[in-house]
């Protein structure tokens, strides 16, 4: 089996101080195929990578990117959705963002008051809303999302184009193939 840059094989004895990831996911791996029998090691280790490299991204990209202008990731989340799709009501923004239709409540209660986002009353029924960029917001996204394409160009750099595009079709096959068994997901 492969394992990722600079990993080093941890054997049953070994210190588990010196424990990377990629060796964490080796003996993961062995252990639950050795000891407790779990037979799909590569899909536990497809997985555990997955998750990884999507934490490690997000947490960059917040860090570098959004916390240096007072926003987090999930607050730029909704505001991109609102900003690229126009005036939304708050459960297709959280659809959209893939979020909670109450993180969009809050994050839109917090967004309205720091002048970014407006709530309006729908036209459906006394009790929608519409959210909706300030002209400050759109100003603002222009700003943060220079960075952000500057950043994800920074990341997507490590791969060839080629090497993008056949990542980007896997993870849409990875995506499309939830509906082979009961995957659930924020909608």
């Amino acid at each position: 089996m492969r394992t990722g840059p600079g990993a080093r094989v941890i054997g049953m004895g070994d210190d588990r101080e010196d424990l990377d990831f990629w060796s964490f996911v080796d003996l993961a791996g062995r252990r639950l195929a050795d000891e407790f029998g779990f037979p799909h090691r590569l899909a536990t280790r497809l997985l555990l990578t997955l998750n990884r490299a999507s934490a490690i991204v997000t947490y960059d990209l917040e860090s570098t990117v959004h916390r240096p202008r007072g926003h987090s990731w999930a607050a730029f989340r909704l505001l991109f959705v609102t900003w690229l799709a126009g005036p939304l009501e708050p459960g297709r923004a959280a659809a959209l963002a893939g979020m909670s239709r109450a993180a969009v409540s809050n994050l839109a209660k917090t967004l309205v008051a720091d002048g970014m986002m407006v709530r309006t009353p729908g036209e459906r029924d006394g009790r929608s809303v519409i959210l909706s960029l300030t002209d400050e917001g759109r100003g603002a996204m222009l700003e943060i999302f220079a960075g952000q394409n500057e950043r994800e160009r920074q990341w997507a750099s490590v791969l060839t184009e080629t090497e993008q595009n056949i990542l980007i079709m896997l993870l849409d096959k990875l995506i499309a193939g939830r509906d082979q068994f009961d995957a659930r997901e924020r909608s």
